[in-house]
């Protein structure tokens, strides 16, 4: 072959791989594969149509399945850029610097393995960054909160998106970096909703933002079937396998009330009050008092500022019903007059006040207002006892009680747990959508169970502590009434009159010669030596 010969199918070459990135890495790009070693990036279907996204889109947003070969796709795609464009600016960012160096790695050895009349000599190489002699570079930082922060950006790659705490921040900080014409690939697994990649896909695909959706689920990629997909089951259980492998944001997340359950409750009971009250209309009802039933409120308390909201609920402790509902901010002074109120109208309902922090001044308002039916609670808990719970404040002091309820590092476990196991048995009916969201971003993060950040807990959270007492201290309550009961029914069965002798003994008549006993019903007879 003539040397000007060569000259012109490499001209030729370098002109379709810029016009045509998809033909560049088919033909001249070398991956490393798992299993097969050092081979050519001959991208599947999908990966082609992913691509061209790429390509015509500023803002591309991916929900994908593990192991589709996209991290591999967006270094290709990286360095197409580098290569072909001078003075290119990529800054990649993931859960950790780890994380986030694959791409660059990925990037150098592609660029490492191009033929020579493609590759663009490393002005600069380390770790976490790769910089080429026409002024192209790339480069890898963990998810801090000033990591968006850089120079002006050509493209800023956001890996495991679902997973990055503080994302928002980092967001907004590289708006300032992509406002000269950068471009921006968001991408990630599912992990529950209501975090920033949630509610950006969600705002994309209702064409509330500018990003372009690219969704990948399991079954795009030609290599996998439904055999593949139960493997993954079994290997990392049905919510792991869900999260990994279906690009569906409901069965992903730690949710401690399942997406499943909460759609129930949403398609089943969730609707609007009919009636709103206050000055904001942040008091909803959806039932009158029926002044037949027994409510309790269980109240959340806060400043009545910043961010914080008071919370309470109106529940039908029979029915195991939400009544009535309020979120709002009001000074501790104010809400502690209206859950009098509401409580005096809900034919005196046990009012249940969480007493921590500002919850004090709420209640001495309401000890103020002489209200008579007060939830109290023992002050000198080594352990978790339901039982030294009282609904009154008789000598309270003697019995080291205090009015209100304590969330305490012990008791919070069992009380979220309460919380899921009647959602789970489905036996409350709840009907706002105000709690329906909140539940829907409140997750277990590690051992702990709170809202997302963000995302507030207040209702949440003063309805857990409604279904905690329910079923304890009121459940207990209502069983010791009903033995004294049976006990007293017993009594007035005795089928003879009782005296009491000079003696001062219990005396049956049918039965002179034992003063300790007497008979009940159906010819049985109770001793009454235990009294001794």
């Amino acid at each position: 072959m003539s040397q000007p010969n060569l000259r012109e199918i490499i001209k030729s070459e370098y002109k379709k791989c810029i016009e045509d990135p998809i033909y560049f890495m088919k033909k001249y790009v070398k991956i490393q594969h798992p299993i097969r070693g050092t081979v050519n990036f001959d991208l599947y279907p999908f990966q082609e149509k992913a691509l061209t996204d790429l390509v015509e889109n500023d803002l591309n947003i991916i929900l994908k399945s593990r192991q589709m070969g996209i991290s591999t796709l967006v270094a290709a795609y990286s360095l197409w850029l580098m290569i072909f464009h001078t003075d290119k600016n990529i800054l990649c960012i993931s859960i950790t610097q780890e994380t986030a160096k694959e791409i660059v790695t990925r990037v150098r050895f592609a660029n490492e393995n191009l033929p020579s009349w493609l590759k663009i000599p490393e002005a600069e190489d380390n770790r976490l960054s790769l910089k080429l002699t026409n002024g192209s570079a790339i480069k890898a930082v963990s998810s801090a909160g000033t990591a968006g922060r850089s120079a002006a950006l050509s493209l800023l790659i956001i890996d495991e998106a679902a997973f990055i705490d503080g994302i928002e921040e980092i967001w907004l900080s590289a708006q300032y970096t992509l406002s000269t014409g950068g471009r921006a690939i968001v991408l990630s697994t599912p992990n529950g909703v209501g975090n920033f990649f949630h509610k950006t896909w969600v705002a994309a695909e209702s064409g509330e933002n500018k990003f372009n959706t690219i969704r990948l689920p399991w079954h795009l990629h030609p290599e996998r079937d439904q055999a593949w997909r139960d493997k993954q089951t079994e290997l990392s259980g049905v919510k792991g396998a869900a999260q990994e492998c279906d690009c569906d944001f409901s069965t992903s997340g730690n949710q401690v009330v399942s997406v499943d359950i909460l759609e129930f409750y949403k398609q089943t009971y969730i609707k609007d009050p009919i009636e709103r009250r206050g000055n904001n209309q942040d008091y909803w009802i959806w039932d009158y008092p029926n002044y037949s039933k027994n409510y309790i409120l269980v109240a959340d308390c806060a400043r009545g500022d910043g961010g914080d909201y008071s919370a309470f609920h109106v529940i039908d402790i029979e029915n195991m019903e939400q009544v009535a509902e309020y979120k709002g901010q009001l000074t501790t002074k104010d809400y502690g007059n209206m859950l009098v109120s509401v409580a005096t109208e809900y034919n005196n309902a046990l009012l249940i006040v969480e007493n921590n922090n500002v919850g004090w001044a709420t209640l001495q308002q309401i000890i103020d207002r002489d209200y008579p039916n007060t939830f109290y609670s023992s002050t000198d808990l080594t352990i978790v006892d339901v039982e030294r719970s009282y609904t009154n404040k008789l000598n309270s002091a003697e019995k080291k009680m205090v009015p209100g309820f304590t969330t305490t590092s012990k008791n919070r476990p069992l009380i979220i747990s309460k919380l899921e196991s009647f959602f789970r048995e489905k036996s409350i009916i709840i009907k706002s959508i105000r709690l329906y969201e909140e539940l829907n971003v409140f997750i277990w993060n590690g051992p702990k169970a709170e809202a997302m950040k963000g995302y507030n807990d207040d209702l949440v959270m003063s309805l857990s502590i409604g279904l905690w007492v329910r079923d304890t201290a009121l459940r207990l309550r209502n069983d010791q009434m009903n033995v004294n009961k049976m006990l007293l029914s017993k009594i007035n069965k005795v089928s003879s009159p009782v005296v009491i002798n000079q003696n001062y003994n219990v005396l049956n008549q049918t039965n002179p010669h034992n003063g300790w006993e007497f008979s009940i019903s159906d010819g049985k007879k109770e001793d009454l030596k235990w009294l001794l």
